[in-house]
């Protein structure tokens, strides 16, 4: 016996795959985490966001590119930054000393809507905070994607190198970074930002992602060391691909998940750290500003003038929760455990899909060769069943008599 379906129904009714499955069927790997991490709402939201920040503050004061970042008099006795100063749309800065405005407090409000002439209010100097805000968020996203970079780069260089060749690479290296894995970040974060980065956000960055590639190395070196001995390594090398090959093409694509996630995870770290250092006079010193800097500058303020603290304080956690929600949504698209959930409409669809008893009819055949070379062995005819009753009785009759 086998159960046909009528030619009226769907096709695909009998169709094995999942809903996720059929949702996803035909894309690539890369298709399907853009698909996830789009659909991630918190992590949208806080990219948006973070983009609107940035925007804002590169665009509003300017930015100056070389020099040595200190001030200077011109001629006609105004100050100035050493560097090439590229002007924004707002048009005062953060080192200039203007006359104070509605008593220092900021001028923002909201309905109706209006900047006025100082919207995050001034300093006892009579100096812009909104100004000096956006110049401290530059740095701060400076030093978050500079450290973000080398970190990325020596981590994934190290933890591959370590992982793929293992032996005395792997010890060496490891070795190595277990002393800088001992030594306190901010003790030498604190150290080199004195001695070197004092007036420069860039070379403040570099050296503090030179301290902080250690815990990507040791994580892409677990990864190497399961995904070395799969078999898709064992095809590329018997192929007669290079160790440089193998470990770029073929291992490092499957490890990008844990990579981007945790780089994310310490480019948020950088912002905090950068922020503490600037906070304890470490960090980025005048006349460059930095949001650590106004907190520590304005911190015996806080109860006459709160409106110091709000802005770099707001702004720091702006920037850290945006990094953080983005790495959320990067962690969820790159694993593959993790589903999207299915909507009560596709589910309707898919229970209405699955047929019916009422569409099922049972047909007298074969069902596979065996049956075949039964039927052919007797003679042809159906398989055997049971016997119908009026026959089953006459039988019975006639062996009593």
């Amino acid at each position: 016996m086998v159960t046909t379906t009528p030619t009226d129904a769907p096709q695909d009714r009998g169709s094995e795959q999942s809903i996720e499955q059929k949702a996803v069927a035909g894309l690539s790997q890369g298709a399907l985490v853009r698909r996830r991490f789009f659909r991630h709402t918190g992590a949208m939201i806080a990219l948006v966001v973070l983009i609107l920040v940035i925007i804002l503050a590169f665009t509003s004061v300017g930015t100056v590119i070389g020099g040595t970042g200190k001030l200077q008099a011109s001629g006609d006795g105004t100050l100035s930054i050493n560097g090439l100063r590229i002007p924004g749309w707002w048009p005062l800065d953060w080192f200039t000393s203007y006359p104070i405005v509605n008593g220092g407090q900021p001028t923002l409000t909201l309905f109706p809507f209006a900047l006025g002439e100082h919207p995050f209010g001034q300093d006892t100097l009579g100096k812009d905070v909104f100004a000096q805000v956006m110049r401290g968020t530059q740095q701060s996203i400076t030093v978050m994607f500079l450290v973000g970079i080398v970190s990325l780069i020596l981590g994934v260089l190290f933890g591959a190198l370590s992982g793929f060749f293992r032996g005395w690479v792997d010890s060496l290296i490891m070795r190595f970074t277990d002393v800088i894995i001992i030594i306190p970040i901010i003790v030498i974060g604190s150290i080199i930002g004195k001695l070197l980065g004092g007036n420069s956000a860039i070379v403040f960055g570099l050296f503090l992602g030179i301290l902080s590639w250690t815990g990507l190395a040791r994580l892409v070196r677990g990864d190497f060391l399961a995904l070395r001995e799969r078999e898709f390594v064992d095809a590329a090398r018997v192929a007669g691909a290079s160790n440089g090959r193998i470990i770029f093409r073929h291992i490092l694509p499957n490890a990008v998940g844990v990579i981007i996630v945790n780089t994310t995870l310490l480019m948020s770290a950088a912002v905090l750290i950068e922020a503490a250092l600037s906070f304890i006079g470490f960090g980025i010193q005048p006349p460059d500003v930095s949001l650590g800097q106004i907190i520590s500058e304005y911190r015996e303020a806080f109860r006459t003038r709160p409106w110091l603290f709000w802005w770099p304080g707001l702004f720091i956690v702006i920037l850290a929760l945006c990094i953080n929600f983005i790495g959320d949504g990067l962690r969820d698209a790159f694993d593959p455990r993790q589903q999207a959930k299915v909507s009560a409409r596709k589910a309707n669809r898919a229970v209405a899909a699955i047929p019916s008893s009422s569409g099922v009819m049972m047909v007298d055949a074969p069902t596979s060769t065996d049956d075949e070379t039964y039927m052919d062995e007797f003679g042809g005819g159906s398989l055997p069943g049971p016997e119908a009753p009026d026959e089953d009785r006459s039988r019975r009759e006639g062996d009593q008599s």
